[in-house]
C-alpha cells in the first residue's frame, strides 16, 4: 500500500501491552499469581452460606487460572457452566487446573477424571475439593504467593 506521496507507507506498530511469557501476558505462569486459599475455611464458608460460598470460589478459581495461563473458560463463563450444569464443573476445574502446571513444566495430581469423586455422596465432593484446591494452594505457593 502506498502513501499519498507514492511511498509505500510503513507497518502500523505492533499492538501495545505485555508479550508472551512477560508479567500480565499469556504463557506458563506469566499473569496474576493466584491466592492460596484455606481449605478448612472454604468448606465452612460453603456449609455457612448454604452454597453460595461455592458459586464465590467457582468464578474466583476460573478467573486466576485464566489471568495467570492465558487458558480456561475464566471466572464469568466458568460460574455459567457452574450454574446451569454443575456437574461439568467437576471435571472442567481439575482440566483447567492439569493444563495450567502442565504448560508450566510441572505435574499435576488433578486431571478431568478427578470429577468422578463427585459419584461419592457427600464425601466425594470433599475430596475432589481437598484434591483441586490442594494442588491450587501449592501451585500458587510456588510462585511466591503467601497465605
Amino acid at each position: 500500500m502506498t502513501d499519498q506521496s507514492g511511498q509505500y507507507a510503513s507497518a502500523p506498530p505492533p499492538p501495545s501491552g505485555p508479550a508472551y511469557g512477560q508479567a500480565g501476558g499469556y504463557g506458563p505462569g506469566a499473569g496474576a499469581v493466584g491466592k492460596p486459599r484455606g481449605i478448612g475455611v472454604s468448606i465452612l464458608l460453603a456449609i455457612v452460606t448454604l452454597g453460595i460460598y461455592t458459586f464465590v470460589w467457582t468464578w474466583k478459581t476460573h478467573d486466576e487460572i485464566k489471568r495467570n495461563s492465558g487458558n480456561g473458560v475464566g471466572g464469568p463463563l466458568g460460574f455459567v457452566i457452574y450454574f446451569v450444569v454443575s456437574p461439568v464443573t467437576f471435571f472442567l476445574l481439575p482440566s483447567e487446573v492439569n493444563q495450567m502446571l502442565t504448560r508450566a513444566g510441572r505435574t499435576s495430581r488433578v486431571r478431568g477424571i478427578t470429577g468422578l469423586w463427585i459419584l461419592l455422596p457427600l464425601i466425594g465432593t470433599i475430596v475432589w475439593f481437598v484434591k483441586v484446591q490442594g494442588q491450587l494452594n501449592e501451585y500458587w505457593r510456588s510462585l511466591g504467593a503467601t497465605g
